[in-house]
């Protein structure tokens, strides 16, 4: 718990602007009290999703990327924490539990590594201490019987939610081995080889350590899918994909089928849903893309995705409201807000 920092009651309300005659997700939202018998806590709460933090870019420069995926975490607080809790959504029903903080792995590299090569040495070997400490918290959240919403970051973090995903809900009996599913929405496969963690082999590792039963990847992109990875997919019964250009291109299943046989395809076991902001069109991440999917896209594959899956957790990464390159976009934390409103509300019908 080295890295991770709980969120009080006074810094909630700190992001939420109260109004007269109103309720706000931020004035009912569950918190804790510190990390004295955090995972009792965890248990104790009436919260049925726990939402955490993990702002962070050193997956992505560990893949050789633009760094700035830590920059959207206080935007989609304050957009989230100023929803409206009402009918539709009850606020009640959720526990922000704090964010990691991984900014001194990060200055350590950057005031030692000499070069480029050494630098992204330095940020893979760093990925790992993330792994760990990530991991852990997804385990306290998943053997209490909670589900976990966990806003990125890079998307090396998919390894350690899937890792402790797995390993809580076997300690909580539900599941008799530690093995789960993940559906993927992104523009890439993430699954590239074992070269050392970063943010393009979260899946890759997951399913060599046996944590990833069945994977299915929704909307990659076919011009940035290496050879080598498009045939282990597809020499793979555990694995299934269908290309963005297969959906809106050539149009062999329209984008709600795809989304249909993701569900099928996992629907066996429980599933972490896994958004890549980078498959949104023109959204800011660390690999901007002027063709994906559109944000209503994103948002119903989310809401169908929790609905008709066991979805064990929710997981949204890669976006940014700040680029190390200049570039920006305020909206990219309400784009999260909207996306996370939409899991849990999936889950209350």
């Amino acid at each position: 718990m080295k890295y991770f920092h709980v969120f009080s009651k006074d810094q909630v309300l700190q992001h939420t602007r109260i109004r007269k005659f109103e309720t706000k997700i931020g004035e009912v939202v569950q918190t804790i009290s510190g990390k004295e018998n955090l995972e009792q806590q965890i248990q104790s709460s009436r919260a049925t999703f726990v939402v955490i933090g993990i702002p962070e870019d050193i997956g992505v420069k560990a893949n050789n990327g633009v760094g700035g995926t830590g920059s959207v975490w206080t935007p989609f607080l304050q957009s989230f924490l100023n929803i409206q809790s009402s009918d539709f959504l009850n606020g009640d029903n959720i526990l922000l539990l704090g964010h990691f903080d991984f900014s001194d792995l990060s200055r350590v590299i950057e005031m030692n590594a000499q070069n480029f090569d050494e630098k992204t040495d330095a940020y893979r070997h760093a990925v790992n201490a993330i792994d760990e400490s990530v991991e852990g918290i997804i385990k306290l959240i998943t053997q209490a019987g909670k589900i976990p919403v966990v806003i990125g970051g890079g998307h090396n973090n998919a390894y350690p939610c899937i890792k402790g995903t797995a390993k809580g809900l076997m300690k909580a009996g539900k599941i008799p081995l530690a093995q789960i599913n993940a559906i993927n929405l992104d523009a890439h496969a993430d699954y590239r080889p074992l070269e050392g963690r970063h943010s393009g082999n979260g899946f890759r590792y997951a399913e060599e350590d046996g944590y990833m039963e069945r994977y299915f990847i929704l909307g990659f992109h076919e011009n940035y899918i290496a050879q080598n990875v498009w045939m282990d997919i597809v020499n793979n019964p555990f694995m299934d994909c269908i290309s963005y250009e297969d959906i809106f291109i050539h149009e062999k299943r329209s984008f709600r089928q795809a989304i249909q046989d993701a569900t099928s395809f996992v629907g066996d076991n429980y599933t972490g849903i896994e958004l890549d902001i980078d498959s949104i069109e023109h959204a800011l991440s660390s690999a901007v893309t002027p063709v994906g999917v559109s944000v209503a896209d994103a948002r119903q594959f989310v809401y169908f995705s929790a609905r008709d899956t066991q979805a064990a957790y929710l997981h949204i990464c890669e976006g940014a409201c700040q680029l190390d390159d200049g570039r920006r976009d305020d909206s990219t934390g309400k784009l999260v807000a909207y996306l996370v409103s939409d899991f849990i509300k999936a889950h209350a019908e």
